[in-house]
């Protein structure tokens, strides 16, 4: 089994690098997503017991003060970090302009998913998951 200091890489491309310890994460460690996001956190027995999550656009997950697209604040963080878009200029994702999102399907974050074949491909169309 793993142990110490190193890094794995799942099936789905998201990369651990930290502390193993019998094969599980242990200590401090960091999971890469392809997407660009990072969650680092300190593990006992591969489960985080404190973390921060960081989007790759760098916004900080907040698990208690999360003001990101709530009911009071509807900017997105493009908006809160570079202000608004003159009038008449919808931004309708964080994105600007907007992901092209294929006829009948869901930007999911990490993908799109199409709910009539329930599989989830990634933004160069390529095979992520079945749902």
């Amino acid at each position: 089994r793993m142990h110490g200091q190193g890094s794995y890489t799942l099936p789905t491309g998201t990369e651990y690098r930290g502390s193993l310890r019998d094969g599980m994460f242990e200590g401090e460690g960091e999971l890469r997503f392809p997407n660009g996001g990072t969650f680092r956190a300190v593990w006992h027995r591969g489960v985080p017991t404190q973390g921060k999550y960081t989007f790759a656009d760098g916004l900080e997950y907040e698990d208690n003060k999360w003001h990101y697209c709530d009911g009071y604040d509807r900017r997105f963080y493009t908006e809160i970090c570079s202000g608004l878009k003159p009038a008449g200029v919808a931004q309708l994702t964080n994105l600007h302009p907007p992901r092209e999102i294929p006829r009948g399907c869901y930007d999911c974050g990490d993908g799109f998913y199409d709910p009539g074949t329930r599989v989830l491909v990634d933004y160069e169309l390529r095979f992520l998951r079945n749902a």
